[in-house]
């Protein structure tokens, strides 16, 4: 499979940080500017998508709300396929970091079984991204030596177990869980959370319209997608009136 430049072709799994270009790696930016065909998700800053030259393909293959996510992962693949056999140097473009609850696991098995030659270039995620942005720090000498990261939901069939993470001393980094902010607060406190318990959530972190909310566990509400939620002591460091 030949492409531009007369050089083998790949399919770059591509992170593209928590929104803001500018978060965007050195070479991140190199390869989107060198692509043929770019797949990009819903989650993508669109600033991101301007800063692709005209002359590149652009195709979003985000998932839409209603819609079977394991039939569009396989619409996916298909033109990951479609195009590396066609010989193009196909740019998948994830937000955040490919590997963290974006699927890029599924993705790299695929190429994988199909002998697609893939690289994978890291991206911040947003889960440790936007907390730093805002100068909350996930780890702290003082409040918390250890950081879990679970989604606000699992695939059909599985649960998250509640009562593990209701125990955990520690930092507890909620991603995907703003329509169900108020059902994860209530387990958390049921299996014996302190309902007092600090509560930071980041909404649009990095965009335009980026909306910080403290509060604590019994309290929270109102959040929306996206957000990243962060519960533990290590938000007594933030600034309450910096923010409200």
């Amino acid at each position: 499979m030949i492409s531009r430049g007369g050089t083998m072709n790949k399919v770059y799994l591509v992170g593209a940080g928590p929104g803001d270009p500018q978060l965007l790696t050195v070479v991140a930016i190199k390869i989107l500017k060198k692509a043929d065909v770019v797949l990009y998700d819903r989650l993508v800053d669109k600033r991101i998508i301007k800063i692709i030259p005209k002359q590149i393909k652009k195709i979003p293959v985000g998932k839409k709300v209603g819609e079977d996510s394991n039939e569009k992962q396989n619409e996916i693949h298909e033109l990951i396929k479609k195009y590396y056999k066609l010989g193009k140097n196909v740019v998948r473009l994830k937000g955040g970091d490919p590997f963290l609850f974006g699927r890029g696991g599924e993705e790299i098995i695929f190429m994988k079984k199909e002998n697609i030659r893939f690289k994978v270039i890291p991206g911040i995620t947003s889960a440790i991204g936007i907390p730093t942005l805002i100068g909350l720090p996930l780890t702290h000498r003082d409040y918390s030596s250890s950081v879990i990261i679970v989604p606000g939901h699992l695939k059909e069939g599985k649960e998250i177990d509640w009562k593990k993470l209701a125990e955990f001393d520690g930092t507890l980094v909620i991603l995907m869980g703003a329509s169900k902010i108020m059902e994860i607060a209530q387990k958390l406190i049921m299996y014996g959370m302190d309902p007092m318990t600090p509560v930071c959530a980041i909404m649009n972190g990095s965009k335009k319209g980026q909306k910080i909310v403290i509060s604590n566990l019994k309290d929270i509400s109102g959040l929306k997608a996206p957000a990243v939620i962060v519960i533990g002591k290590v938000v007594n460091i933030i600034d309450k009136s910096t923010y409200v």
